[in-house]
């Protein structure tokens, strides 16, 4: 599956929504997508949303769309 991870860069300042970034990944599950990304960055994930059917063509429309990958450990 592919999720959409909703994140501050930054876990110090508090989140606001106009600094909300954006990350896509493939993961087994929204708690593997999490831990993923948990375990590779400094990020304060805010939401993890699993894309599929016309939600997933709706957003690889968009020139931001591009598949995070993190090494293998």
């Amino acid at each position: 599956m592919i999720y959409k991870v909703l994140y501050q860069s930054d876990k110090v300042r508090d989140p606001r929504r106009e600094t909300t970034e954006t990350l896509y990944i493939e993961a087994a599950s929204a708690v593997d997508a999490r831990a993923k990304v948990e375990a590779n960055t400094p990020y304060n994930i805010e939401l993890v949303q699993e894309l599929s059917g016309n939600f997933l063509d709706y957003e690889k429309q968009e020139p931001t769309f591009k598949l995070t990958e993190f090494p293998a450990k």
